[in-house]
C-alpha cells in the first residue's frame, strides 16, 4: 500500500533525516580531529565543510519539525531510511572530492556509497599517499554505516516512529522491548570490540611490523572499523597483504566473524545461554561457511596456484572469510584472485552471495533466511512423499522454539530471489560491457552483497553506467529491497496527486 503524501508527511521526514544529518556532522569530529593532530590544514577545512552543510541541512529540517501528536505512519520510517542511504553519501562525499584523489564527483559518491553500505570497493586513485585523516574519514562511514546512523539518531534523539526507522534499516531482531535500548547494546558491543581489535591490532603492528606508536594506532583504528563493521577499506591499496602478519590477519578474522554474526547472538553469548547450536540460523551460518571453504580450498589444490599446503590453506581460508562475512579485506592482489578459476572462484562468489547472519554488519542473502528457505522446501518435500496423516513438524529454533508460518517462509524466498534477480542484473551489465561471465557476476555480487572484494572491473577507469548500477547495487542491497520499494512508492504518490 502506497504511503498517501501530506505536506506533514513531508515535514515529518525532513525532521527525521536531519536528525541522522546532526549525527553525520558530529562524526566529522573525529577524522577532524587527526587532521588537526596532524596539521593536515586542507583535510580539516574540507572536514569542516562537510561538518557545516550537514549541519546546515540539519537546522533546516529542525525547522521544518511537525508539531503534531499524531502517530507517525509506518512507511515514514522505511522513506527516511532510504533517503538517508542516498543523501549521505552526497554529503560524505565532500571531503573525499576535494582530496584530489578521485576522477570526477561520481568516483568520489561512488566511494562514499561504498563506505555507508560497507562495501568496501574503492574507485580512489593513489590510495597509499592519501591524507591519514580523510583515510579515516572514509573508515569512519563505514562505522556510521555498519552501526548504523539510524541507531545513532534513535541513541541521541527521542524520534519518532523509533521502531520503524530501527526494522526500515534492514534489522529485525529487537534484543530488548524497547528499540533505543536495543540501539545502546549494539553500540556497547562496538565499544567492546572497539577496545579489544583497536588494542590487539595496534600491539601487533609495533611488536611484529616495527611501526611506531602513532602509525600502529592509526592502521589498528581504522582496520578494526571496517573489520567489525564488514566493511573492507584499508588505508593501504594492498589491503591486508599489506602487514604480512598472520597474527594481524588472525585478529582481523575474529573482527570480521564477530561483525557477521548477529548482535542477538552477541547478547546471547554475553548472558551465556545454552542450545546456541541449535538455532536454525548459526547452523546455515556453520555450514555454509564450512562447505564454501571445501570448495575453494579444493578448486585451489585442483589448480596448483599454491605450491605449498599453508600458503593454500592461509590464503583460502582469509579470502573465503572475507568473502561470508562480507567484508572484502583480501590479502591477494585482485589479479591473483582473477586467477582462482573453477571451484575456487565459484567458491567465493557464492560464500559473497549467501552473506552473514541477519541484524548484523554484513550484507548478503543473509543465513536465517537461507534457512527458512530450505527449511520450508524440505517440508513441502516430506509433504508430499508422506501418507495423508502424517503429522509433519513445522516450527525451527532460533532462540527458542517458533512456527514457521507460511507467511515467513514466503517472505524469506522471495527476498532471496530478489538478491539472486539483482546479483544477475549486474553480471548482465558487466557482460554488455565486455567484460567475461565470471569477473562480471563476481564484481555484481560483491556489490549488491556488500562485500568489496574485486578482480579488477572496479577501477577509475571504469564504465560510468556501470558504475552507476553498481552504486544502485549498493544501495538497494544494503537495504534489503524493501525500504527502497516504500520510497519509489512515495514518489508514485507524489506523481499522481494522490
Amino acid at each position: 500500500m502506497l504511503l498517501q503524501p501530506t505536506l506533514e508527511d513531508a515535514r515529518r521526514i525532513v525532521a527525521d533525516l536531519g536528525r541522522v544529518l546532526a549525527v553525520v556532522a558530529a562524526a566529522g569530529a573525529i577524522p577532524l580531529a587527526w587532521a588537526v593532530a596532524l596539521r593536515e590544514w586542507g583535510p580539516a577545512g574540507d572536514l569542516l565543510l562537510m561538518m557545516g552543510v550537514a549541519g546546515l541541512l540539519a537546522g533546516l529540517a529542525e525547522t521544518l519539525a511537525p508539531k503534531t501528536r499524531k502517530p507517525p505512519v509506518w512507511g515514514h520510517g522505511l522513506i527516511v531510511v532510504a533517503l538517508v542511504w542516498l543523501v549521505v553519501p552526497a554529503i560524505g562525499a565532500i571531503p573525499l572530492a576535494l582530496s584530489g584523489h578521485y576522477g570526477d564527483l561520481i568516483d568520489a559518491y561512488f566511494d562514499a556509497m561504498s563506505g555507508i553500505t560497507t562495501t568496501g570497493l574503492a574507485t580512489i586513485q593513489d590510495l597509499d599517499h592519501l591524507a591519514a585523516s580523510t583515510n579515516v574519514w572514509r573508515h569512519t562511514l563505514q562505522f556510521l554505516g555498519g552501526q548504523g546512523i539510524v541507531l545513532a539518531a534513535l541513541v541521541f534523539f527521542s524520534a519518532s516512529g523509533a521502531l520503524s526507522l530501527y526494522e526500515a534499516e534492514a534489522r529485525d531482531q529487537r534484543i530488548f522491548p524497547s528499540v533505543g535500548s536495543t540501539a545502546r547494546f549494539i553500540w556497547l558491543v562496538s565499544l567492546v570490540h572497539g577496545l579489544f581489535g583497536i588494542t590487539a591490532l595496534t600491539i601487533d603492528g609495533v611488536v611484529a611490523q616495527g611501526f611506531d606508536w602513532s602509525r600502529s594506532l592509526f592502521h589498528g583504528f581504522t582496520i578494526f572499523m571496517a573489520a567489525f563493521d564488514t566493511g573492507g577499506f584499508s588505508p593501504q591499496s594492498t589491503s591486508i597483504a599489506y602487514y604480512h602478519s598472520a597474527s594481524f590477519e588472525a585478529v582481523v578474522g575474529v573482527l570480521m566473524l564477530a561483525g557477521a554474526i548477529s548482535f542477538g547472538l552477541h547478547h546471547a553469548m554475553w548472558q551465556r545461554r545454552a542450545n546456541l547450536l541449535r538455532n536454525i540460523e548459526v547452523r546455515t551460518f556453520a555450514s555454509t561457511v564450512v562447505v564454501t571453504l571445501l570448495v575453494t580450498l579444493t578448486g585451489l589444490s585442483v589448480a596448483g596456484i599454491y605450491s605449498d599446503t599453508p600458503s593454500l590453506l592461509r590464503r583460502g581460508f582469509f579470502q573465503l572469510l572475507s568473502a561470508h562475512t562480507g567484508t572484502g579485506f583480501a590479502t591477494v592482489s585482485s589479479a591473483e584472485l582473477s586467477r582462482w578459476s573453477g571451484l575456487a572462484f565459484a567458491g567465493v562468489t557464492v560464500a559473497m552471495a549467501l552473506g552473514g547472519m541477519s541484524s548484523s554488519t554484513a550484507g548478503g542473502v543473509k543465513s536465517l533466511r537461507i534457512g527458512l528457505t530450505v527449511k520450508s522446501v524440505l517440508m513441502s518435500v516430506r509433504d508430499a512423499l508422506s501418507p495423508s496423516r502424517a503429522v509433519i513438524s513445522r516450527s525451527y529454533y532460533q532462540y527458542g522454539r517458533h512456527r514457521l508460518e507460511p507467511e515467513l517462509a514466503n517472505s524469506a524466498m522471495a527476498i532471496s530471489l530478489l538478491y539472486v534477480a539483482l546479483y544477475l542484473l549486474g553480471g548482465a551489465i558487466g557482460l554488455a560491457y565486455g567484460f567475461g561471465l565470471a569477473e562480471s557476476l563476481f564484481e555484481s555480487v560483491s556489490a549488491a552483497a556488500a562485500v568489496g572484494l574485486s578482480v579488477g572491473v572496479v577501477s577509475a577507469e571504469m564504465p560510468v553506467v556501470l558504475q552507476i548500477v553498481m552504486i544502485l547495487q549498493m544501495w538497494v542491497g544494503r537495504l534489503e529491497f524493501i525500504a527502497v520499494f516504500a520510497l519509489i512508492g512515495f514518489w508514485v504518490s507524489v506523481a499522481r496527486g494522490e
